[in-house]
């Protein structure tokens, strides 16, 4: 792979340009165990913003699903992750927030519908 990526650099840049260059680090694709991974981070930091406000969130398996799907890309890796979490799950609970349909004390349930759309339930 490592040589194939420097055949690669070689054909379009220039000798002067490469030379500057210190190293080349290859990485592999990320698993989808992997982007999950990156995904409970992320989550986790979303949570401890709910917490300032005591509320706590869960999330269903099916949603997890859905965020890694949406906030992977071959190209990119898990670079789309993070706003795929914002548009999906952040900016809508927000609204829910700010509009009043949680409490201090609550338990927020993020699922999805029959059509796919993220769903909050309150307990």
């Amino acid at each position: 792979m490592r040589e194939a990526v420097m055949e690669d650099v070689n054909a379009h840049f220039r000798p002067e340009f490469i030379n500057r260059i210190d190293e080349v680090v290859v990485f592999d694709p990320l698993s989808k165990d992997q982007i999950r991974g990156i995904a409970s981070i992320q989550l986790q930091r979303l949570r401890d913003r709910l917490a300032e406000r005591e509320l706590k969130m869960e999330l269903t398996e099916p949603l997890l699903d859905k965020l890694g799907e949406a906030g992977f890309d071959p190209v990119y890796g898990a670079r789309p992750l993070k706003r795929a979490i914002q548009q999906m799950l952040e900016n809508p609970l927000a609204e829910a927030v700010l509009a009043g349909q949680f409490q201090a004390g609550d338990t927020i349930h993020a699922g999805l519908d029959r059509q796919q759309k993220v769903v909050f339930e309150r307990s």
